[in-house]
């Protein structure tokens, strides 16, 4: 049977399989999580959260967390 045959639940059932032989169930997983589309504004959720950050702030962070490595 082609792959041109297969019916889209045969055809994504045999691509699932593929993939757990290949990668396992564990890297299947982590591979198809990067295709999700999640959800929200992520350019206005990231713009509200940083609204009030300056770069004077960034760099006291920076400063800060070398100060803790060394």
């Amino acid at each position: 049977m082609s792959v041109n045959d297969l019916t889209p639940l045969q055809l994504r059932r045999k691509g699932l399989e593929a993939l757990r032989e290949t990668l396992g169930v564990v890297g299947m997983v982590r591979f198809l999580q990067q295709f999700d589309q999640g959800s929200g504004d992520y350019t206005h959720d990231r713009d509200q959260l940083l609204e009030d950050v300056t770069i004077e702030d960034v760099m006291e962070q920076i400063r800060q967390n070398r100060d803790l490595a060394s």
